[in-house]
């Protein structure tokens, strides 16, 4: 399936509920810049960094399971602005022509991959087969393929022959991101599926992935039943509490969605 139709697909049934078809109106937008948000109803997902920076703003935040759901109620006028990452918006917008992203960003981040504090020897070897992913370019090839005007021409393919007798890494991620990660049937695809799995070609494991609501992913590193926490998850004060993190991967921008 070409991945212009793994991420409509993906969107379609992630948003499918977020068709609005009630009968009641919804009110017009008031909200047009950074400066409108302040009083404003904010519709962000669980524990993202989203939700923190809408705190910072105004106390008046609804907090949703999925970015889908956030989606859902601005649709219906329940919140009047959803802060999110840039990419799952646009898939959002793409899918909802009666929404639109504000041209102002809210914030620049980095997103890293989270692993078990003292568990150093991993953190390096990520590390390490991170700077050869940049240096040889597969990086950048498997960010262009879920990201941009060539999406899906960079498709990445495990080289032939990969040695996976070190074990196994299990994956903790929340596939309601695209085009971070998603579901496509029944398997989580997207750019950080296809990055890990190149780092573990490289590392000579097996990699395994278990689907979990965002806000549990550091708890399930840090307890172990993960090895690595990868879901466009941003360094931030509050999760190195519990967790450590790699060197980053890519960089990313928060947004925010209203109606048009």
């Amino acid at each position: 399936m070409k991945l212009s139709k793994i991420i409509a697909s993906a969107a379609a049934a992630a948003l499918s509920a977020a068709i609005f078809a009630g009968c009641g109106s919804v009110p017009e937008n008031t909200v047009f810049s950074l400066d409108d948000l302040n009083g404003k109803v904010i519709g962000v997902q669980l524990g993202t960094t989203g939700d923190a920076y809408a705190s910072d703003v105004t106390d008046n935040v609804e907090r949703f399971n999925k970015g889908a759901d956030a989606v859902q109620a601005l649709k219906q006028g329940k919140v009047d602005a959803v802060l999110i990452d840039a990419e799952p918006a646009k898939v959002y917008v793409q899918n909802n022509s009666d929404l639109t992203i504000l041209d102002e960003t809210f914030a620049v981040e980095e997103y890293a991959i989270a692993v078990k504090k003292g568990n150093d020897e991993l953190t390096g070897k990520i590390n390490d087969a991170l700077a050869q992913l940049k240096a040889d370019g597969t990086l950048d090839s498997i960010k262009a393929n879920w990201i941009g005007e060539d999406a899906g021409k960079t498709p990445y393919t495990s080289p032939e022959g990969v040695d996976r007798s070190k074990g196994k890494l299990i994956m903790a991620t929340n596939a309601e991101f695209p085009p971070y990660e998603s579901m496509s049937g029944e398997n989580v695809v997207g750019f950080d599926v296809d990055m890990m799995t190149a780092v573990c070609d490289i590392l000579g494991m097996e990699l395994e992935i278990e689907n979990m609501a965002f806000d549990s992913i550091i708890a399930a590193v840090d307890s172990g039943k993960a090895d690595v926490g990868a879901a466009g998850m941003t360094v931030t004060e509050e999760r190195l509490e519990n967790v450590n993190f790699t060197d980053p991967y890519t960089t990313a921008t928060q947004v925010i969605i209203v109606r048009k």
